[in-house]
C-alpha cells in the first residue's frame, strides 16, 4: 500500500459546499454554474490531481455569509474571501494566486 501519492498542485484552495447550494449558482457566463466548476473553467485548471491547481468543496468552513460563498487559499489560510454571486473570476483568480499574474 503507497503512504504517499502525487499531485502537480502548485496550490490548494477550499470552497464551502454549504454556501454554494444556499446561493443556488450565480457565477459563471450564464450565472448558473457553482463557484468551484466556475472557477475550474474559467481558469482552465482542469479537475483531480493532475490539475494545475485544487479547488476542493468542503462541507462548512463555519462562516455562513448571507448571499457569498466562503472561500480559503491555502497558502494564504489567515485572509478567507467572501465572494459574491457574479464576481469577476479573473480578478479572484488572481486574488488566489491561480494565475501567474499577482494583484
Amino acid at each position: 500500500m503507497k503512504d504517499r501519492v502525487r499531485s502537480n498542485w502548485q496550490n490548494a484552495v477550499l470552497i464551502c459546499r454549504k454556501c454554494e447550494k444556499k446561493l443556488d449558482g450565480g457565477f459563471g457566463p450564464k450565472g448558473n454554474e457553482r463557484l468551484a466548476k466556475a472557477l475550474r473553467r474559467h481558469l482552465s485548471l482542469g479537475k483531480g490531481r493532475k490539475a494545475a491547481a485544487g479547488i476542493v468543496e468542503v462541507s462548512c468552513l463555519g462562516v455562513c455569509p448571507k448571499g457569498a460563498v466562503t472561500i480559503v487559499n491555502g497558502a494564504q489560510s489567515r485572509d478567507w474571501l467572501l465572494v459574491q454571486p457574479g464576481a469577476d473570476l479573473d480578478a479572484l483568480g488572481q486574488a488566489l494566486g491561480l494565475t501567474g499574474d499577482t494583484p
